[in-house]
């Protein structure tokens, strides 16, 4: 028969919370951000049990210490407070307290009516334990107090003794120094914490080939660096480029993504490699290795950091077909099988075989690739497709880099089945796009929204809001509505903290679409366009405001502070997000008609705002400037199509 050589706990602790399946992921958090912790602990029998989270930051031998309150049943929650980069962990501690519950029993028996003098001589033992404790970090206040009671126990003062045993301040006393005795430890947890951009972003894509001010010239590095006052202008501080290395020659895609291309066509920059160079090499009509590191340079004194897009593929003319053909799919003709995702065919992009025997060269070899753009200054990778890669080759990837290299950040680009999109984000991908483009009516984006801000997603999975990219121009955007597609940017930009648009599209109001695609009749992913660039429209108009509403205000830094809020039409949306830290209160009614004006009654948040229903409060919307006065609980509101939306700042009147 087996029984233990130690002796087991009394003390249970379960559902540990936030936890990552049992534990196998961490959880994500930016530097000063609060992890609310959350565990069952219990006991048999009725003795009082108490609980505490240890953590530490993984540079650190000793654990700091943030103990847990009891909420309801056998529920108890804490908080702390992550303050450096890489990896903290944490785990949960619980025990029987018996000093505290001696006290509790003593209690309970005054009530009744006992006489407790032996128990009082009982608990002797367990205050002089408590005051070794008190001795070790020399609190003189608390020593004094104990040994009062001590001294009153030992001498026989029974009402004096009784009423010290039973007070508060003891209760205070015996919870500050817990002995801790046959305590027991869940497993341990961990936390990847970033630096704060991987929590709030603004990101602006365009084609740098387009970028030039000359109609029939191709657009280079100079030519961007003369527009990041533009881009800073608006209020964007991540500028990403589709991919900026030399262009597959052989199967080159035509415009509108015809098999075969005329000459002088670009192709896609998708189809990387060729005779000058692959995955760490310049396309050299962009310029120079030393042109895309001036760009870098310049774009940080505008507080922009360029974006590098991580597309591993190969055009058939890649370095790697000639001199790694082992790294592909050979087909039973001799042939390199080319991407497929039928009914669609990428003549002109090779897949990886992440399957194949030199499976480790390949890996390492795209680290290097990685490195290698670290090293030239690169600190944001927006990454093609990674869901069409193993899922274990991006967790070490990602590991290796974020060892030496904490700052850097991986946007998922992975538009596919939820649980791939979970696993990416789970195994370190710092943010992910997500369904918002397919999100529309307010039942829909209720729905959604709740699921990423309120379940498990919330440890894991930061969003990424794109109302379009150069892949999807989505159906509702396709009439070319401007009250739908500045709705559109006021709700990704209000609802996430990190958002993105692929522009000057988006604000010039591209839209014309491929027939019955969700993409755009000629596709600037295969010709090069000519944009004026000084171009103001609405759309350019809100995206400043917006943005600098959301740099100027830490309510819209987070994701995690929305609340939706009643109001009584189908297509108006009210949301609240505030940080009542610092005072801020937004309220934001959308109308979610392009067509029509409506109008309905919408409640505050008065409860978040720590207020009661009703009392007066003074709404400053900074869309049009107006201020208005409120003095109920469900207020009027009325859009029309023109000025879609109200985003109110709240104060009490």
């Amino acid at each position: 028969m087996f029984i233990p050589d130690f002796r087991p706990s009394r003390a249970v602790i379960a559902a540990v919370r936030p936890s990552i399946d049992c534990g196998r992921y961490f959880i994500k958090r930016t530097q000063g951000e609060t992890v609310d912790l959350y565990a069952a602990v219990f006991a048999d029998g009725h003795d009082v049990v108490q609980a505490e989270v240890l953590y530490r930051h993984e540079s650190e031998t000793e654990w700091r210490i943030a103990r847990l309150v009891h909420t309801v049943n056998d529920d108890w929650f804490g908080q702390f407070v992550v303050e450096k980069q890489r990896f903290y962990e944490y785990k949960v501690r619980a025990w029987v307290d018996y000093a505290l519950n001696w006290q509790q029993g003593l209690i309970k028996k005054v009530q009744d009516g006992q006489h407790v003098e032996v128990e009082l001589h009982d608990g002797l033992p367990l205050l002089k334990d408590v005051l070794k404790l008190i001795q070790e970090v020399n609190d003189q206040d608390n020593y004094k107090q104990l040994t009062l009671i001590l001294d009153a126990i030992e001498n026989g003062h029974y009402l004096n003794s009784l009423s010290l045993a039973t007070s508060t301040a003891l209760k205070e006393i015996l919870t500050q120094y817990p002995t801790r005795k046959n305590s027991v430890e869940s497993q341990t947890f961990k936390i990847w914490v970033d630096r704060p951009k991987a929590g709030f972003s603004s990101w602006y894509e365009f084609f740098p080939r387009s970028a030039s001010p000359t109609k029939g010239r191709h657009g280079t590095f100079k030519d961007c660096e003369a527009l990041l006052p533009r881009i800073a202008d608006l209020g964007f501080d991540v500028l990403y480029f589709p991919p900026i290395h030399p262009i597959g020659e052989i199967n080159r895609k035509g415009k509108n993504n015809a098999v075969t291309s005329k000459p002088g066509e670009p192709g896609s920059p998708w189809a990387i490699g060729s005779r000058f160079g692959g995955h760490d090499a310049i396309h050299p009509e962009l310029g120079t290795l030393e042109d895309y590191k001036n760009l870098i340079a310049k774009a940080k004194e505008f507080g922009i950091e360029i974006a590098m897009d991580l597309a591993f593929q190969c055009a058939p003319d890649h370095p790697y077909v000639k001199e790694h053909p082992d790294w592909f799919v050979i087909k039973s003709d001799g042939s390199i099988q080319y991407a497929e995702n039928p009914p669609k065919k990428y003549q002109d992009i090779y897949p990886f075989n992440f399957e194949c025997d030199d499976w480790q060269g390949l890996w390492q070899e795209l680290l290097r690739v990685v490195l290698y753009w670290i090293d030239q200054g690169v600190t944001i990778f927006r990454v093609d497709n990674p869901h069409t890669k193993p899922f274990r080759f991006w967790e070490w990837l990602i590991g290796q880099v974020h060892r030496d290299h904490p700052d850097i950040i991986f946007l998922s680009e992975a538009f596919t089945r939820p649980k791939i999109m979970h696993e990416l984000a789970k195994l370190g991908f710092t943010q992910s796009y997500t369904y918002f483009c397919w999100r529309n009516s307010k039942a829909e984006l209720t729905e959604y929204l709740t699921e990423l801000t309120t379940t498990e997603q919330r440890e894991f999975f930061r969003p990424n809001f794109w109302p379009n990219t150069p892949d999807i121009n989505p159906w509702n955007l396709q009439s070319g509505n401007e009250s739908l597609r500045m709705v559109r940017l006021f709700l990704a930009a209000t609802l996430s903290s990190n958002y993105g648009i692929y522009g000057p599209v988006y604000e010039y109001g591209i839209h014309e679409p491929y027939p019955g695609k969700e993409e755009y009749l000629n596709s600037e992913k295969y010709e090069i366009y000519h944009w004026d660039w000084s171009k103001e429209t609405r759309l350019t108009v809100l995206i400043r405001l917006i943005n600098q509403i959301r740099k100027s205000y830490t309510a819209f830094q987070t994701t995690y502070n929305l609340q939706f809020c009643p109001v009584n039409d189908d297509q108006l949306l009210a949301y609240y997000k505030g940080n009542p830290d610092k005072g801020e209160h937004f309220l934001m009614v959308v109308n979610l008609d392009p067509f029509n004006t409506r109008q309905g009654m919408v409640r505050p948040p008065f409860e978040k705002i720590g207020l009661s229903p009703g009392t007066p409060l003074l709404m400053k919307d900074f869309i049009t400037g107006n201020t208005w006065t409120w003095y109920s609980e469900y207020n009027y509101v009325a859009l029309n199509p023109n000025v879609p939306f109200h985003l109110f700042k709240i104060t009490r009147a």
